[in-house]
């Protein structure tokens, strides 16, 4: 018998239309400093680029972290073709969560798609928008004030009255399904280059034991990542610098694949130092679709003995002017 994951109708309803609001077009971050555009290959349109800019303008005095938002329409049409590319959305009923959703570029152009978005982000002013986003797309968009980036990372999280995987995925009425089973959800979103490493570990644990997000089957991730994190991703020996345990890990769990290279022009960020803001327009931005494999656990590989397995990669890792042999006794 094959299971599919289900979502109650939490996209029902009539659709409705949005005018557009008038916002202005030239704006200032906190302490007067300019919130920074690259935003060289936006479609010529300065209402939208003014409307992106204030966005982001209001939600950088509420932000404590830098964050980079896809900011450019053409781009953010790319990558939405490449998430949805060869599925019947009317049929498959195609999930995506996109986590820290900040203005809704990519938000809009993945609804325009036909797929159903679940968007998670942080930052209250941005709110406001994506719920505007909600009632033209009423049918087909969910919006959720999470942080992702930190969904269980804290062992005392529902103490502190964080949302936890568990809560989210129960109130969306996401459920579980098995392994073997097709791709339940698509994940999609930019992890803060500050960030990526120790998220990257976390959702290395979360795969390997099944827990958090993978509780609920082969989700997908589809991540925007430095160059670096993606050559680690994909590094095979005798490569030195970018060989790690990481690169083991995921694509002995995983089918890696690039969707697509996005400029940092694409890009808006919250940085307040000029340097990060100078650097992130000259980088590139990986999208690397991350999909765990069907056949991942055996009789040898099991959520009971993986941490096993993973401390072992580490181990092997740790001198690597060292023989294997030896760091195996």
């Amino acid at each position: 018998m094959t299971f599919v994951a289900s979502i109650c109708p939490l996209f029902g309803g009539r659709q409705l239309t949005l005018a557009a609001s008038t916002l202005r077009s030239s704006v200032r971050g906190l302490k007067g400093q300019s919130v920074r555009l690259g935003l060289h290959n936006l479609e010529k349109n300065d209402s939208l680029k003014g409307e992106i800019a204030e966005m982001v303008a209001n939600a950088e005095r509420d932000s404590t972290s830098d964050r980079r938002f896809l900011a450019c329409p053409l781009s953010a049409r790319k990558v939405a073709s490449q998430l949805t590319r060869g599925r019947n959305l009317e049929q498959s009923k195609t999930y995506l969560l996109e986590f820290e959703a900040g203005p809704g570029v990519l938000t809009r152009k993945l609804l325009n798609t036909g797929a159903h978005v679940i968007a998670l982000e942080s930052n209250k002013s941005f709110l406001p928008n994506l719920e505007s986003l909600k009632k033209e797309f009423e049918n087909q968009l969910e919006v959720v004030h999470s942080n992702f980036i930190k969904l269980d990372g804290n062992p005392y999280a529902l103490l502190k009255g964080e949302l936890c995987s568990e809560t989210l995925f129960n109130n969306l009425r996401i459920f579980e399904v098995p392994w073997t089973s097709d791709v339940p959800l698509k994940v999609v979103g930019i992890v803060p280059t500050k960030d990526e490493r120790s998220f990257i570990w976390r959702y290395t644990y979360f795969l390997y034991e099944c827990s958090s997000i993978y509780n609920y089957g082969r989700i997908e991730l589809n991540l925007f990542v430095s160059e670096r994190m993606y050559k680690v991703f994909v590094a095979k020996p005798p490569d030195k610098k970018f060989y790690q345990a990481l690169s083991v890990l995921w694509q002995t769990a995983c089918d890696i694949q690039l969707l697509h290279k996005v400029p940092g022009s694409s890009f808006l960020t919250t940085s307040r130092k000029k340097s990060s803001r100078s650097n992130s327009v000259n980088e590139l931005l990986y999208l690397v679709q991350l999909t765990p494999r069907k056949d991942l656990f055996t009789d040898f590989l099991t959520t009971a003995n993986s941490k096993t397995f993973i401390s072992m990669v580490k181990q092997c890792f740790g001198k690597a002017s060292t023989k294997l042999h030896n760091k195996l006794k």
